[in-house]
């Protein structure tokens, strides 16, 4: 079996975007430096215990952090190692720092030749980045890049993409063992990655309306979308879990409370419980930006990459113009204009219609046949009727539920919001009626609102009384997927407040 050149090459640029993560680690390497009693400083563990020591300033939220914090914490760790004094040590971070980020501003960049395209290609990276300054102090502080982060999670064994969900792995296997110390330190981390996916889906989106200028880049950013998006709805289901085992946990123990140590276990489980709660919340606002992106953003890039076509396309000149001034042959004629033919129809009948079941009766009775109406059993309409208007009021208080204080709220979340609560929901088709009628008959005002609902929102009227003067819903950009049987396209339902409400 021969070796498939394709499969060696793909993904070449990326895997050297990897290696040129570790060249100022190689470049600290090369420094010629000795400490007072001659001994060669290897500044490539100090580089690399440099990235650590701001990864764990990041995971305890310390932003204050720059030459001076470093050179102490060498100093800290150094115990005779290294023979030198506390000045020493600043001078060598300040040189660690400025391998790590230049001074000139710029970002660190490789060129390479990449086999794969066949083209000289460069790439850019950045290991720390400036976070805040005292301009009273005239002190920079720092904090790892998106690109350090990844040389940090290279040097564990598992890519910075899985970070969220070995994260929540190993939680789980602390909840069990009851290392409740070790789950909060988790739960810092799992906030780390949470804001690095924000910064890194933060800039796709500014990609997808920058970068897009033909269907093999809208292709390769829809499968990235689509590939996070999975990932997210993957561990939003994980948080659901672990926030469930958490509670669990907790209602066990606090029946079992018997000595000090009880409690303090007690107190740590209610902490972790907060702080997972708080993580997941922003982990799930990731997750309806996902979602939009996937929606929204992709469909408005693919619209201006259709009517960037039609702009660069001259009709007169590339058909009209050749067609006429150019002598073609008949059939390269036709060739030319075959695409803007209409496609040709084809009528048939099937010799099987003749044994299809048909109507036998005298014409005398037509006029009695179209006059025939099938019976109503009032009584079981009524039944639906009050059983749909319950439906519908439910639903409104799910939506107020999600809500809270705010005006707007877009479908989308909202199912988002609903998978997590009340599934069941979304396996009734009372609830897409409820979406559908509630649009149709939109704006609804509370005063005249149960005129306009013709009766099915009567309850959910008396819900929003007092409180809200009009619902209105409009529909937007995106198709949602429930499930196997339902679909329905996104809305936004807007609620205008009652000033003089009681």
């Amino acid at each position: 079996m021969k070796v498939n050149p394709k499969e060696v090459l793909k993904n070449y640029r990326d895997r050297v975007y990897r290696l040129a993560l570790y060249d100022p680690l190689i470049e600290l390497s090369r420094k010629t430096q000795t400490d007072r009693k001659g001994n060669d400083i290897e500044y490539d563990i100090l580089g690399f215990l440099a990235l650590l020591f701001f990864y764990e300033n990041m995971i305890i939220r310390n932003k204050e952090v720059g030459v001076t914090e470093l050179a102490e914490f060498f100093y800290e760790i150094n115990k005779g190692k290294i023979d030198l004094d506390l000045e020493d040590f600043r001078k060598l971070a300040r040189d660690i720092i400025d391998v790590f980020r230049p001074p000139s501003g710029q970002r660190r960049s490789k060129t390479f030749y990449n086999w794969e395209s066949g083209q000289e290609e460069t790439i850019y990276y950045t290991l720390l980045k400036a976070s805040k300054s005292d301009l009273e102090s005239n002190t920079q502080y720092y904090s790892l890049d998106e690109d350090g982060l990844e040389l940090v999670f290279a040097t564990r064994e598992y890519y910075s993409e899985f970070q969220l969900s070995i994260n929540q792995l190993l939680l789980r296997k602390q909840l069990e063992k009851g290392e409740f110390i070790g789950a909060l330190r988790q739960i810092d981390e799992m906030r780390l990655a949470v804001e690095n996916l924000k910064d890194r889906i933060f800039k796709i989106k500014h990609e997808v309306n920058r970068n897009i200028v033909s269907e093999k880049t809208l292709k390769r950013y829809k499968e990235l979308v689509e590939d996070i998006n999975r990932r997210l709805e993957r561990e939003n289901e994980e948080f659901g879990e672990l926030e469930t085992f958490v509670k669990d946990t907790k209602n066990a123990m606090e029946y079992e409370i018997k000595d000090e140590r009880d409690r303090k276990a007690y107190e740590l489980i209610i902490e972790i419980d907060r702080e997972l709660n708080a993580v997941h919340g922003e982990h799930r606002k990731l997750l309806a930006e996902s979602i939009a992106l996937k929606g929204a953003a992709l469909d408005a890039a693919r619209e201006s990459l259709y009517f960037m076509g039609i702009k660069s396309f001259n009709f007169k000149e590339e058909i009209t113009s050749r067609l006429i001034s150019t002598p073609l042959p008949l059939h390269s004629s036709r060739q030319l204009v075959k695409p803007f033919l209409y496609l040709g129809f084809y009528t048939s009948w099937s010799p099987s219609a003749l044994f299809t079941e048909q109507p036998i009766r005298e014409d005398k009775d037509e006029e009695r046949i179209n006059e025939f109406n099938l019976p109503v059993d009032e009584e079981v309409y009524d039944e639906y009727r009050e059983i749909t208007k319950k439906n519908f009021k439910r639903i409104m208080e799910i939506v107020l539920e999600m809500m809270k204080d705010e005006s707007k709220i877009e479908l989308e979340q909202l199912i988002i919001y609903i998978k997590e609560k009340h599934a069941h929901i979304l396996d009734e088709r009372s609830f897409y009626d409820f979406w559908i009628i509630l649009h149709q008959n939109s704006p609804i005002t509370m005063s005249t609102g149960e005129d306009k609902s013709a009766g099915l929102f009567e309850d959910m009227v008396e819900l929003l009384k007092g409180k809200y003067k009009s619902l209105r819903v409009e529909e937007t950009k995106g198709i949602i997927d429930i499930n196997d049987r339902f679909q329905i396209r996104n809305m936004i339902l807007k609620l205008e407040r009652d000033d003089h409400g009681i």
